[in-house]
């Protein structure tokens, strides 16, 4: 008994004087994007402001491809010492949802650290679809079967998923249209070659200001601060429905939990800096501290979200 007691005293030490030490070399947190992009950017900005806080270089390590699981798969199999972090966005719990052949487990692999941030998103259709609300654009695709596209960043993206959720809410017909990214996605909807998708506020702001598309609803829960008067899916057309952009850590299963506790303290301490908080809020970000239970809670939620639509739409990733 005094021998066991003895071990876990010694083993909770030893984790005690790692979070104290810690970091004590270079971090990397990987982005499982190409650089340019709002979660490369995000990385960046939070690399810069822990490297200060931690007086250790934080770098960014950009490791796109296989919708996003090259970078993921790639945490999850380095060593459980907290340097290395991933920062997931919602195609982490897509994946997670979809895929079936995955050379990773995200729940088993992945231990959650720390929410960043959560982006708005908006319904947006080309001018030429004659839709002004969401009410209207369902009457639309009801009265032309068939003939509605809507765009998406992938087949697997967590926009397809988003938008095939609200297919299945409101029983309408739209035939999907994947791009390889948002640039593409977004080109394709300014040009008109496809009809309608769910964008981030920050990419669809300047094209709704400009008149290259309208902008239909919110799809948070929640109406969005920039657009006040834009009312949500949830409360127009869609009960229920509440789709976000989120930005969070993550670290291989393992870390020590002193470890996390203590990246988590100091991520919300940057996000914390006015500095910080005026970037992210021009960038269409909220920022969302929080716990790692927290970030634990929303993924798994999203993954079993995401694993019914999967299952109704008979979405099937390889």
């Amino acid at each position: 008994m005094r021998r066991a007691l003895l071990t876990i005293f010694l083993a909770f030490l030893s984790a005690s004087v790692l979070a104290q030490s810690y970091p004590s070399r270079p971090v990397r947190i990987v982005v499982a994007f190409p650089p340019g992009g709002s979660a490369d950017v995000l990385g960046r900005l939070m690399a810069v402001k822990l490297s200060e806080l931690w007086t250790q270089p934080v770098v960014i390590e950009n490791k796109p491809g296989a919708s996003a699981n090259i970078g993921a798969d790639h945490v999850a199999k380095s060593p459980p010492d907290g340097y290395t972090l991933l920062l997931a966005t919602p195609a982490l719990a897509v994946s997670a949802a979809a895929f079936s052949n995955l050379t990773y487990d995200a729940q088993r692999d992945l231990a959650p650290v720390a929410m960043v941030s959560v982006f708005a998103n908006v319904l947006v259709v080309h001018p030429s679809v004659p839709a002004a609300t969401p009410q209207e654009l369902i009457r639309y695709a009801k009265a032309n079967p068939g003939k509605l596209s809507y765009a998406s960043a992938g087949s697997t993206s967590a926009i397809r998923f988003a938008f095939e959720h609200f297919k299945q809410i409101t029983g309408i017909d739209a035939v999907h249209i994947p791009y390889k990214g948002s640039a593409p996605s977004t080109q394709a909807m300014i040009s008109g070659e496809s009809h309608t998708m769910m964008m981030t506020l920050v990419d669809a702001l300047p094209h709704i200001k400009n008149g290259r598309l309208r902008a239909l609803a919110a799809t948070t829960a929640s109406r969005i601060a920039v657009l006040p008067e834009l009312p949500t899916l949830s409360e127009t057309a869609a009960p229920g429905f509440d789709y976000i952009t989120w930005h969070g850590f993550f670290a291989p299963a393992g870390t020590p939990a002193a470890v996390i506790e203590k990246i988590n303290r100091d991520v919300n301490s940057v996000l914390g800096q006015a500095d910080v908080k005026e970037r992210l809020t021009t960038m269409g970000m909220d920022i969302r501290p929080g716990t790692p239970a927290d970030l634990g809670s929303l993924f798994r939620e999203e993954i079993s979200k995401w694993k019914e639509v999967a299952r109704v739409a008979n979405i099937k990733a390889e």
